[in-house]
């Protein structure tokens, strides 16, 4: 069973929770890849090869609700490792499970499968994108019960968990981290991987506009576009594409916004929710409107944006952005969640006011 790790290289074949288990959370000051030399990160990655060199039933799982980083990085890892005749099932923790309409063009969706026809006991799972246990939802057992679970991730707000944590908090998304794996794997580039990493480097950057970008995020770009993907597609099916409906919710999102000044030291804070209610009168998925924050964050009043999103169950997902004085990460952390300091997110079971309050207790200025 899968525990705590140490802080020590890992054993290759070692099992879950005993004490040479891995973290590598800081270990490098540049992007994965041929230039990250580092001894003990180049160790882990060793280490981490074997494993998948040795096993033959390979399990690849990403966070609840996956966006474009996390679909795509789990899709392209998984093409590649069954290209290598590896055999390979797709998962994450959600019940139903739904791929969102923007992401419905990745490659490789025929390896997705239900959360329960996961193995209880899987030999290998590789984990995307997952911050937080509580991201694994309806998996985090069976993730748990493996001998070797590896953790492929990018926030910094990762307390760390299962046996080997590939985690670099300067990769501007887990998709940097899995194209260093194709490229120790021996695999080259396609179109269909590239589309996949293209999505993931894409949507956590925010069409390459966010602060984590940087030289070799372009450099990356570069590579992936000369396989002759068609980016334009790319980016008008993840930002530039919705229904009738969700233009209806999202009338009614704005229209419930609040803007409070003083809120964040006087940094000003806007937020807004959306009822289930209203999801389900203009037929429209709650992963359909994961943009919302994106508009929700452009007043220059606010230097904080939260959205809160209702499922059916009245669980509240929330959504939430950050311009650099304020770390939401820390915020959402405190309501159980977590992810970057300029955007992070959590769900929880209370009613709105309540979790508006203890969001907005939380939120602190960058020091």
């Amino acid at each position: 069973m899968a525990g705590e790790p140490a802080r020590v290289a890992s054993r290759a074949g070692s099992t879950t929770g005993a004490s040479s288990t891995s973290t590598v959370e800081g270990a490098l000051a540049a992007l994965p890849g041929p230039r990250a030399e580092e001894s003990g990160f180049e160790l882990l990655w060793q280490q981490v090869v074997a494993e998948i060199g040795r096993a033959r039933s390979i399990d690849l799982i990403c966070h609840i609700c996956p966006d474009g980083d996390a679909l795509g990085s789990s899709l392209a890892a998984a093409l590649a490792l069954r290209a290598l005749g590896k055999r390979v099932r797709v998962s994450f923790g959600d019940d139903p499970q739904i791929v969102p309409e923007s992401l419905a063009f990745l490659p490789g969706q025929e390896l997705i499968v239900p959360a329960g026809e996961v193995p209880d006991v899987p030999e290998l799972v590789l984990c995307f994108d997952v911050a937080a246990e509580s991201r694994l939802g309806l998996l985090r057992d069976k993730a748990f019960a493996a001998p070797v679970l590896v953790v492929f991730d990018h926030h910094a707000s990762n307390p760390g968990f299962g046996t080997h944590q590939l985690i670099d908090p300067t990769a501007p998304a887990t998709a940097v981290l899995v194209d260093e794996l194709l490229r120790r794997l021996g695999v080259v580039l396609d179109q269909e991987l590239a589309t996949c990493l293209y999505t993931g480097v894409a949507t956590d950057t925010g069409s390459f506009k966010y602060r984590a970008t940087t030289p070799a995020t372009h450099e990356l770009a570069g590579r992936l576009l000369a396989t002759g993907i068609r980016h334009d597609l790319i980016s008008r099916q993840l930002w530039d594409t919705s229904s009738f409906g969700y233009l209806k919710v999202l009338a009614g999102a704005l229209d419930r916004a609040v803007y409070e000044p003083e809120a964040a030291d006087g940094l000003g804070l806007v937020w807004t929710w959306v009822p289930y209610q209203d999801l389900a009168l203009f037929s429209v998925t709650v992963e359909e409107i994961e943009g919302l924050i994106d508009i929700l964050r452009r007043p220059a009043e606010a230097e904080v944006a939260l959205v809160l999103k209702q499922d059916p169950d009245g669980t509240l997902r929330g959504s939430s952005r950050s311009k650099g004085a304020v770390d939401v990460a820390a915020a959402c952390a405190e309501l159980g969640g977590g992810g970057h300091v300029y955007a992070a997110g959590f769900s929880v079971r209370e009613d709105v006011a309540a979790v508006v309050d203890r969001f907005r207790g939380a939120l602190r200025p960058v020091r």
